[in-house]
Order: C-alpha cells, then structure tokens, then sequence
C-alpha cells in the first residue's frame, strides 16, 4: 500500500484492493462485497496460522532456556519482548475494527462479539464516511496516523532486535511493516494515511486492517526466528576462561603412572595455549590439552600445579594459575567404569577390574541387580572400550553392587562391593537434514530420506530407530499434514516438501523413536526455515 519495495504478496493483494474498488464504483457492489469478504477470511486464517507457529517457536525458546539458561535465556527474555510488542501492535488495530464497525452498525451489532470481528454480519459494507472520519478526520488527525506511528516504532524496535546481525531480516521487516507516503503519477505525494484509507468502504477498510494485522505477525515471526538460531550460532562464544584439570584417576598406586589433562574450557581451534608445570612445558594433545605424567614413588598426597598461558584477542598474553592433587596409596582393587561414571539401564556397560600383581584370569567378578556379558561395547567412533566384563543393569533406581574376588599369591582375596548408580538411557535428538532448528536450503530439504536420532553427547555407540513421525506444512491459509509409521519420508510428505518455497517453515512434530533398551519415547519437534 506504500511507495516502498513491497513483496510480491503485498503486491498483489494491493492490486486486488484496486481492483475490488473499481468494482464498488461501477456500482458491481455484490460481487466487490463478497470478493472483499473472501480476502478478509484469508487473511483470518494466515493470521491464525501465524499466532500458531509461532506459539511453538516460544515454545522452543522455553525449552531451550530451561535446558540451558546461560545460553539461551536472554535470547528467550527477547523473543518475549517481541511477543509483548506485536501484541500491542495487533490489538490497537483489532480495537479499531471494532470502533469502527461499532461507530457504523451501532452499539449491539451482530458483526462484534467480544474481541472477534465476524465480516459476514456487517451490513453496512459499503460505508464509506464514518472509517473515514475515524481514521483520517476533518484535520487530518485520526487514528490511521497513530496507528502509522506505531507501526513505525514496532518496525524500529524488531530491526533493533536484530542490531545489523542480518541484512536480509532487516530488509524483510522494512518491506513487510511499510508505511512509506505514496507518489501519484503527477509526482504529488500522498500521506500513507489518506492514500491507505480515505473514502474506502467499510468492508475495504477492514480487509486493510486486517493485511496489517498479517503483517505484524509476519514480522514477529521473522525476529523470533533469527532470535532462535542465535541460540546455537552464541553456542560459540565465550566471555571467561577457565582452567580445568582431568585426571585419569586422582588416587594411584606405587609403581604406577598419575595422568592428567590440563586445558581451557573455551578452546579456540586457532591456537594452542602454552601449559607450565614446575618450569616445564607440558606435550599438548590434538585437542590442545597439556599432558602431565610423572611416576608415582611413595604413599601419599601430592600436590601440582602450573600456569595456562593464552593469546587474548588483543595479542596479550594471559596467565591461568591452576593447581590439583592426588593421593598415591598401597596396591589395592580398583574397579572402575571405563565410560562414565553412572550405568545406563538395559544397556552393556563396560567396566574394567583389576587387582595390581593379579592376572585377570584369577578375578572372578559377580553383578547384584543386574547380569555379566562379555559384549564389547564402542563409543560413537566405533572404537571399543577396554575391560573384559560389561554390566547390563536390571532398571533405573536400583543400584549395582559389583563384587570381586581374587586368587592372589598371598591367598584368595574378597574385596567390598562397589556400588552404580543406575539411570535410563537419555532420550536421543531427532534431526532432519542432519538440523533439529534453524534454516535448511529447499533443496537439501527435497533430497532427504527421513528423520532420524541422534546420541549427540553420549559416550556409547547407541541406535535408536525413529518408529513415526508428521510433516506440517501451511501454506495460503491451510495447514496440510502428513503421517509416516517409519523413519522414511512417504511419497504424501515428499509431495508436500516439494511445495515449499523460501521463507516457508516446514515443521517435523509427534516424533517417536525406540531405543536399545526397548523404551518408547516422544521427541521434541523439529522447525527449519526454508532457505
């Protein structure tokens, strides 16, 4: 409706309101009424779908903040602010609909009920002076100028939000929030006001302002969107540093060897920092960590500790002071998982006993709550973890008791149990297009299997197998859903896929997977932003 770049959307829809009043002036006023009513209806429904989606991507940032509050919180108290903002927005010009229809019908008129307004009951459509004095009055001064202002700040505020982290949302809340003055073909400009409302018929001014309404959604689903991806994109970023120490074990026996890692908890991939033990300069690992190995020699604690030296952003060198410790005792069992330091229920998890000075054919290894097995257990590189024995728990809330004994020289030796706790499997993440969130090329969409899960942080080699899954897709005001009973993609979902066009959102929700523990699980929806 503005001199600005527009859509190809608003375009058209502008034409359509050029055309619909040509027909109100050729006195074809049934069939521009109805015509009118038709697009008002549209407009209802994108306006529903829009408050829908985007219900569920304020869903996500609750998730996302709840599961990591330092990450994502701000970025969740943000998108809020927009919500907040497009709520102002939308109802100032739903309260004028009402006021307007209102001050036309009469107080008590079919077509206002509570805050809906219902198109098919107003009877005078064709109305034009009263939306006029409303919005534009006498002296120019209606409320089609206040509602231009707020337009004007609701544009500022989402561009602020985006702060010239992306041109190409910017450029899109401009075109979709525009209020520029219209240039007349004599090169006379007239105000968006007048040149939007003036002596249009009721039922064309509240087609307007419902499009409006469009695009205020349609804006707030552009920001909460960009807000959502800077949730991985902060993921990082760091803003303090860290010194950690990692023992392989902090208690040792006589003879044999203390290990540590020593590293920053924010690497940079760009360098490595320097790590000083007693003057030395510890090796450093493909990860950039320090190794610090020294024989053991005597009973008792001993403590260590060094600098981390690293390069800061502006070329100084930054010093990291840490300390640890670890006690050397006698020879005695050790039994330790060699994964962890829980077990996971219904799964192999691989422990490693040991008795200094025994062989491992004289230990003989017992499980309560649970049972031995022999199977050897990978991590997600597919190498195999040491140890002879893995541990198949019974159920979570139960612990292991693990009991050793041993034929050793001195005679055969009975050590106390050592107890697991034990817990379920964590549920895995679905993906799609190897993505749980953010955009994905339309393509690269098109080219998919199917959905699948993901163990991103977990240290076993584990499969689970997605069993179901819907694609949601709306498009011109309908929603089309459809449902696989496999991981695959049915020919009905390729279909829709295939419909998608950029800036659409394509939605993978009632997910569910089974795991190796036979657990049936439901997983989080998956929303991607066509690219």
């Amino acid at each position: 409706m503005g001199g600005g770049k527009q859509s190809p959307r608003q375009k058209m829809i502008g034409m359509m309101y050029l055309v619909l009043t040509a027909m109100l002036a050729l006195n074809v006023s049934k069939d521009a009424v109805e015509a009118f009513k038709k697009v008002d209806h549209g407009l209802t429904r994108i306006i529903a779908n829009y408050t829908k989606k985007n219900d569920l991507i304020y869903q996500e940032f609750e998730r996302a903040a709840a599961e990591n509050p330092a990450r994502a919180g701000a970025l969740r108290d943000s998108a809020f602010e927009v919500r907040q903002r497009a709520n102002e927005v939308f109802d100032f010009i739903q309260d004028l609909k009402i006021e307007i229809i209102n001050a036309t019908e009469g107080e008590g008129n079919l077509a206002v009920n509570g805050r809906e307004v219902i198109i098919d009951n107003v009877k005078k459509i064709a109305e034009n002076n009263t939306p006029s004095q409303i919005l534009i009055g006498a002296n120019a001064d209606g409320r089609a100028f206040a509602m231009r202002q707020l337009l004007n700040e609701y544009r500022e505020f989402l561009i602020g939000k985006v702060d010239g982290r992306n041109p190409i949302v910017e450029e899109a809340i401009t075109d979709i929030i525009n209020t520029s003055d219209h240039r007349r073909f004599d090169g006379e400009m007239i105000p968006w006001p007048q040149h939007t409302f003036q002596t249009l018929p009721l039922v064309a001014v509240i087609c307007i302002l419902s499009e409006y309404q469009v695009n205020v959604r349609n804006a707030e689903t552009e920001v909460i969107n960009f807000l959502f991806d800077q949730i991985d994109a902060a993921a990082f970023r760091f803003n303090r540093l860290m010194p950690i120490v990692i023992a392989t074990s902090d208690h040792v026996t006589v003879g044999s060897d203390y290990e540590a890692r020593v590293f920053i908890s924010a690497v940079d991939t760009t360098q490595h920092p320097i790590i000083t033990v007693d003057g030395n300069q510890l090796p450093i690992d493909e990860a950039g960590r320090g190794i610090y190995r020294i024989r053991a020699t005597s009973v008792g604690t001993r403590r260590w500790g060094g600098v981390i030296t690293l390069r800061a952003p502006d070329g100084s060198d930054r010093n990291f002071p840490f300390e640890s410790q670890f006690t050397v005792s006698e020879p005695s069992l050790i039994v330790s998982p060699t994964a962890m330091n829980v077990m996971y229920a219904g799964i192999p998890n691989p422990i490693d006993v040991s008795v200094p000075g025994v062989t491992q054919d004289r230990i003989t290894v017992r499980v309560e709550n649970g049972r031995l097995s022999t199977e050897r257990v990978r991590n997600p590189s597919g190498q195999a973890f040491p140890g002879a024995w893995t541990v198949i728990p019974e159920a979570a809330g139960r612990n292991v008791r693990v009991f050793v004994t041993a034929d050793a020289p001195g005679g055969r030796m009975q050590f106390p149990p050592y107890e697991f706790r034990v817990k379920n499997v964590p549920d895995p993440v679905a993906t799609f297009a190897q993505r749980t969130s953010g955009t994905v090329p339309r393509a690269t969409a098109a080219a998919q299997a199917g959905v699948f899960a993901i163990m991103p942080d977990f240290d076993f080699e584990l499969t689970y197998q997605v069993t179901g899954f819907s694609i949601l897709f709306s498009d011109r005001g309908s929603d089309y859903e459809e449902r696989s009973n496999s991981h695959l993609l049915t020919a009905a979902q390729r279909d829709l896929i295939g419909r998608l066009v950029r800036g659409n959102n394509l939605i993978i929700k009632d997910i569910r997977a089974q795991g190796p523990d036979g657990r049936s699980i439901d997983l989080s929806p998956i929303i991607l932003r066509i690219d």
